[in-house]
């Protein structure tokens, strides 16, 4: 009986460059996140959603390494949703990925043409529409989960707008499920890696991604100029001079909630005030 050889992959030097220059920031940081929260699991096949950004490359290669190697067996498909981009970003998603040897299926949607005649919330319905035609791609190509580049930074400055533009304490999830597309996920694999790890990385490599693409907004191709975002990145630049903790101190605030020092907090429509057992003396003694 013949003994089937498996297949030997020789790493390109992108690739190696996680696992050896940058292990400790983002190579450990990825596996980390995948096993604190569970994201991964035996059979389960992936739809690894690039953008074209810095992010979510650094994602696919990082997959795609983890795919060939892992202890658990797991299926990958890249994926990259052309919302109508212009041919120079095209292109460069294209070069990068063959650069990175990231063997990627685009499918085109007219996001840009549509969210272009709306007159209000352009954005938002932007990325609903992009978020509902990734799980739809997902889903046809037998994907259970979808994964995003989303990243440590995404996470701290979310907790940040949440409570001072949203009146609410509220994080980005490493995973979630999905209400509108049945038995999908979302995954976060990036979740505590940093985003200067990831800014290092590409900037060791030499290469080049694209930013905001959106047709509306070139003028994102400017760190975001005037956003609630960029706001908040400001903020943090600042609060980082007098504490090198900052970051995780406000990330470590939603993991060490205590539910008797809240006022009043839901799950879903499941409301609580303090008020409520208050009288039966089970609220914090002073």
């Amino acid at each position: 009986m013949c003994e089937v050889k498996k297949e030997i992959v020789i790493p390109n030097e992108i690739e190696l460059s996680v696992v050896k220059k940058f292990r400790k920031d983002i190579w450990s940081r990825f596996l980390k996140g995948i096993k604190d929260y569970q994201l991964i699991n035996e059979g389960d096949k992936i739809a690894v959603c690039i953008s074209g950004g810095k992010d979510s490359m650094l994602l696919a290669v990082c997959m795609k390494r983890l795919q060939r190697y892992s202890k658990i067996p797991f299926d990958v498909e890249f994926i990259v949703m052309d919302p109508g981009y212009n041919e120079v970003n095209r292109r460069r998603i294209e070069d990068n990925a063959a650069k990175l040897e990231i063997p990627v299926h685009i499918f085109e949607v007219g996001i840009f043409g549509a969210v272009k005649k709306m007159d209000d919330n352009p954005c938002y319905m932007c990325a609903r529409m992009r978020r509902g035609h990734l799980y739809k791609m997902a889903k046809d190509l037998g994907c259970n989960k979808i994964a995003l580049g989303h990243h440590f930074d995404d996470v701290i400055e979310t907790i940040l707008m949440g409570m001072l533009y949203g009146s609410q304490v509220q994080t980005m999830m490493p995973k979630i499920h999905s209400e509108n597309f049945e038995g999908m996920e979302l995954i976060r694999p990036l979740y505590l890696v940093r985003e200067d790890s990831i800014k290092h990385w590409a900037k060791y490599n030499s290469l080049e991604f694209i930013r905001c693409a959106c047709l509306l907004t070139e003028k994102c191709e400017d760190e975001e100029t005037g956003s609630k975002r960029a706001e908040i990145k400001a903020l943090l630049r600042e609060l980082r001079k007098k504490s090198e903790a900052i970051d995780m101190n406000i990330f470590r605030s939603v993991e060490n909630v205590n539910l008797q020092t809240i006022i009043s907090y839901h799950r879903g429509d499941d409301y609580h005030h303090f008020l409520d057992d208050y009288d039966e003396g089970r609220s914090v003694r002073g």
